[in-house]
């Protein structure tokens, strides 16, 4: 008999296995990016706030250790061009199971662009001007982009033409190498909340070895790493339907199909009456973990880890948390649902807006998880990438005290 997993189900799975269950909280904050396969990167503050959401002690430092110290956390280019942040073992699925087809791509483009700057001869060009970045970075450590422009001149002058205006070649050297894992995005030029990274070779950033995250022991074989990467997705994710794997992978519907069948996924029913994917181990059924809730940042994995999302999210709420791309907001969860958003307004205060009724005990720990961010933050203030569409809402409207709205005493739930 085919298994049924329950939108229910599926919402004490996600609070389980992405740590919002307050019993599941810990201060491993590669623990925490493994247990959702990777973070967001796209918005630097989204790999801050998805960590601090699930720590027991949040602390922003924790993450520039693991990221810049450690180095156990690695910055890469992955599924769908996406920027994250990955542990070792899942940056090497991630490199060789889906960012090795999108740097193919990447490197096609910049052939044409060559070509149509005037280069004779665009692969041996390439080739070359790699060699010099790569070598500048070995000698001087992590450097910025202007650095790279202003040391290699002969490289930088040249300007490619992309989308109707030009760019110096340096910059689409670096960029290709870094789909190619050869380079990495080390410390960022300012604060945390800075999206501008100094750029480092990789045999350095990872402590010699290979010169690519795909050379941590991951398999080097593209679908055997797809594999991986996609068991990896449904022990986090899962049920999970192939459309889901397709889009969050970015994989085209062979890549997906194979996987899939390669993972041994069973399949079983859903309550939209659609057929969900589990790995053949974790068929067993999962009780209700009992209540939580957490204030996730725009781009969270959480938010973004299915293309069909009705299993968490109220009618009607897409409109208000997630814009014309797909991009998520800010978003308040509670027991595994989507159920409103929220927004630093600027004197520091953490504006929140429920789209539906929680009762008093939710509202009360959505205050707290509110006042643990506003601490967190201090004098920080920062503004999201891909806001939430209420987020205007929230910031023009007056903050008023409530369990929902402002801060409240008391110990974290």
């Amino acid at each position: 008999m085919t298994r049924h997993v329950s939108d229910a189900e599926r919402r004490y799975r996600l609070t389980l296995r992405h740590r919002l269950v307050p019993s599941t909280r810990t201060d491993d904050v590669v623990a925490i990016a493994d247990d959702l396969v990777a973070l967001h990167s796209t918005d630097p503050v989204t790999v801050y706030l998805s960590a601090a959401a699930r720590m027991v002690h949040p602390r922003t430092g924790a993450v520039d250790e693991a990221l810049y110290t450690d180095r156990t956390l690695l910055r890469h280019h992955a599924m769908r061009r996406t920027l994250w942040v990955f542990g070792r073992r899942h940056a090497a699925l991630a490199h060789h199971g889906a960012t090795r087809g999108v740097a193919a791509v990447q490197l096609r483009d910049l052939m044409r662009q060559l070509a149509a700057a005037g280069v004779a001869d665009p692969p041996g060009w390439y080739a070359g001007a790699a060699r010099e970045v790569l070598g500048l970075l070995a000698e001087r450590g992590p450097t910025t982009a202007r650095e790279v422009g202003t040391a290699l001149p002969h490289i930088a002058g040249l300007r490619v033409p992309i989308q109707g205006g030009e760019h110096p070649a340096h910059t689409r050297v670096l960029l290709v190498l870094g789909f190619e894992g050869r380079v990495l995005r080390a410390r960022p030029t300012g604060t945390w909340i800075n999206g501008q990274y100094r750029w480092a070779a990789a045999e350095r950033w990872l402590g010699g070895g290979g010169g690519a995250p795909g050379d941590l022991g991951g398999p080097a074989d593209p679908r055997a790493a797809a594999a991986g990467l996609a068991r990896a997705y449904l022990r986090a994710f899962g049920p999970v339907t192939r459309e889901d794997l397709r889009w969050w992978a970015g994989w085209t519907v062979a890549t997906t199909r194979a996987a899939l069948a390669d993972t041994g996924a069973v399949e079983v029913t859903l309550d939209d009456g659609g057929t969900g994917h589990l790995l053949p181990g974790d068929l067993d059924p999962v009780p209700d973990p009992g209540p939580s809730v957490a204030l996730l940042p725009g781009l969270d994995p959480t938010t973004m880890g299915w293309k069909v999302r009705h299993h968490h999210l109220d009618p009607g709420a897409a409109a208000r948390l997630f814009d014309r791309n797909g991009n998520g907001g800010p978003a308040i969860w509670v027991d595994g649902r989507s159920v409103g958003s929220w927004v630093q307004r600027p004197d520091g205060a953490i504006a929140t807006r429920l789209f539906t009724d929680v009762g008093r005990e939710a509202g009360q720990a959505v205050a707290e998880a509110a006042e643990r961010h506003r601490l967190l933050l201090g004098d920080v203030r920062f503004s999201v990438r891909y806001p939430a569409p209420v987020q205007r809402e929230l910031l023009d409207a007056p903050l008023t005290p409530g369990p929902a709205a402002g801060p409240a005493p008391g110990p974290a739930r």
